[in-house]
């Protein structure tokens, strides 16, 4: 691992991760190692397991997309993770930084989108093209500062580039986001969403899970960090 893996909470049913921008969460046509590697890695050294360790991939968070994300150790809790986030039981929160600001302080989005597989894109479409899938977005403004937004994101549907539209269509593309909109790169090819906060209910034993990412070092974190240092 050219990295330590960042562990979040581990125990024999879960392994929360803080998945750092720029590495796929599965593995993909790049080649290149993805979280779930790393993670089998990490537990197989860990706990001594011989042979195949088993990873449930319940969530993913694109590549360029940085925080708490979790796997299931038990095809068990594989199952009942699965389900909570189908029915929306588990509570995501975003954070994310943009270019502009939009006219509201807060909203909810309530969009149809449709991916274009080939060209690995979301577009806003209507209801009756096929393929087509609701997304529902709550947001707000957490602070403005230099023509920049930092915005907190609640989805309510896990939609592919959820967020990333979401902030186009509010007229502010994310920083780094050049597939919707944004100007210019970030200079480690991320793009400024980073998912701080994940909670649901454990899988066995029924208790409360919340996790929560430390935000990226990168400096276009700084006015995230800012806002966090008020009182």
């Amino acid at each position: 691992m050219a990295t330590p893996l960042e562990v979040l909470l581990v125990d024999n049913h879960l392994l929360v991760l803080s998945k750092p921008a720029g590495i796929p969460t599965v593995p993909d046509s790049s080649g290149d190692e993805s979280l779930l590697d790393q993670a089998k890695a990490w537990v197989k050294q860990r706990y001594k397991k011989p042979g195949d360790v088993f990873l449930g991939v319940v969530q993913r968070l694109d590549r360029p997309v940085s925080g708490a994300l979790v796997f299931a150790r038990t095809s068990k809790a594989a199952a009942r993770l699965s389900e909570a986030l189908r029915e929306h039981r588990a509570e995501k929160l975003y954070w994310a930084i943009a270019e502009g600001e939009p006219r509201e302080p807060e909203g909810e989005l309530v969009q149809w989108l449709w991916k274009d597989e080939e060209k690995n894109k979301v577009h806003v479409c209507g209801k009756a093209r096929e393929g087509a899938r609701e997304a529902r977005t709550r947001w707000r403004v957490l602070a403005r500062e230099a023509g920049r937004t930092l915005y907190e994101f609640r989805p309510a549907s896990g939609r592919p580039h959820q967020l990333r539209v979401a902030a186009a269509t509010l007229g502010t593309p994310l920083l780094g986001d050049l597939k919707y909109g944004a100007r210019e790169p970030l200079a480690d090819q991320s793009i400024a969403l980073h998912a701080r906060e994940l909670g649901f209910e454990h899988p066995t034993s029924g208790d409360r899970v919340h996790c929560s990412a430390e935000l990226p070092a990168l400096g276009v974190w700084d006015l995230a960090r800012r806002t966090l240092a008020r009182p």
